[in-house]
């Protein structure tokens, strides 16, 4: 019977520290606007041509950028927690402490190498610049260019550049 109670309150507090790192949801406020009494031109904010279309004007290869921070994340906490679930079905008396301790200790590093593995930089991306026809400038970053040059016609849609 101690044996569970030791092993629910393990869990219980376990699920309180991962639930304390969880982030809480944000909802914009719903905002009604006035139904308009003047007639709106359809439709009020669509790309026009000019705005989508362009001409390559560079083109850069760099490196991709971080995905995560060099900081304690979630990767230790998490490692830390489950170490420290598994550490404590070890031994009994001091052992039982001292491996709790281990399990802790060696799953947050474990947690921590894990998320800065996920954070490197994925490889090399392609800044690509673009002088669209309404004369304004646009920077689009992609893994590939494909066929794309300096000084070929293109549309930019999703963020992406295509040739056409």
């Amino acid at each position: 019977m101690h044996k569970f109670r030791s092993t629910a309150f393990t869990m219980v507090i376990a699920t309180a520290v991962l639930a304390g790192c969880a982030s809480p949801v944000y909802r914009e406020p719903v905002v009604y606007q006035p139904y308009p009494s003047a007639p709106q031109p359809y439709p009020p904010s669509s790309p026009t041509y000019s705005s989508s279309y362009g001409v390559v004007d560079s083109i850069r290869l760099t490196q991709a950028a971080s995905t995560g921070g060099t900081g304690i994340g979630v990767g230790a906490i998490a490692g830390g927690v489950v170490g420290g679930v598994l550490g404590n079905q070890v031994g009994g008396g001091r052992g039982k402490k001292l491996a709790t301790v281990a399990g802790v200790v060696g799953g947050a590093m474990v947690g921590h190498e894990i998320e800065q593995r996920n954070a490197q930089p994925r490889g090399d991306v392609y800044q690509i610049g673009v002088r669209l026809n309404n004369g304004a400038y646009q920077t689009v970053t992609q893994e590939s260019v494909t066929d794309l040059r300096v000084g070929s016609r293109v549309r930019i849609e999703n963020d992406r550049v295509y040739r056409y």
